[in-house]
């Protein structure tokens, strides 16, 4: 690709490597960029820094927060009996937007995949374990991909919280198998909390 300056290629370069965007739509954007009102380059900077610096994770749940404890855990309207566990923020947004549960969330950071080289030492899971012993805590839902490899994981944290007076379901199969959570279309993954089923 040819480029009219290397300021420009600087920026097609960095905008391009972000998920999903080649050079020729880096190259539409950072030419659109250059052409837009100078406010609009220094809005997004700044709103990509302070995306980068002033993001925090949440010291209950680990999922993405401004503050300490993220507003879900501090809802007061949240059932605190009852804990999500997902893979990543976007599916706890995935499942939030299904207006379907009222519970609280535990967000792993990834699952089980020794493919990827990702053990269990890896997760959030000392700090599940912890939670799902609390006496306030009556239900764990396993809200993981159903593929292999979430399959693994589910069948590791249920192990783990066999001691813990809780119970363990899983979200119904309406997620297709090997299928993505955050893919699911709203209604499909809000009917699969609904109808959820104690895991075994």
């Amino acid at each position: 690709m040819n480029f009219p300056t290397k300021l420009v290629e600087e920026a097609v370069n960095e905008i391009s490597r972000l998920p999903g965007i080649g050079k020729k739509t880096a190259m539409r954007l950072a030419l659109h960029l250059l052409k837009a009102d100078e406010s609009v380059t220094v809005d997004l900077a700044s709103a990509l820094v302070n995306l980068r610096t002033k993001t925090r994770w949440c010291r209950n749940c680990h999922h993405l927060s401004e503050t300490e404890v993220c507003s879900i855990c501090s809802g007061m309207r949240r059932d605190k009996g009852t804990i999500c566990v997902v893979e990543d923020s976007r599916d706890v947004i995935a499942i939030e937007e299904t207006s379907q549960y009222q519970g609280l969330y535990h967000v792993l950071g990834g699952i089980i995949s020794p493919m990827a080289g990702v053990g269990p030492e890896e997760l959030k899971v000392e700090s599940l374990v912890e939670r799902a012993s609390s006496s306030e805590v009556r239900e764990v839902i396993m809200a993981i991909s159903p593929t292999m490899e979430g399959d693994t994981t589910v069948f590791y944290l249920s192990k783990k919280l066999r001691d813990c007076s809780v119970k363990i379901s899983s979200i119904a199969r309406g997620v297709p198998l090997g299928g993505e959570l955050e893919y699911a279309d709203a209604l499909t993954l809000g009917r699969s909390i609904l109808t959820r089923t104690e895991y075994q």
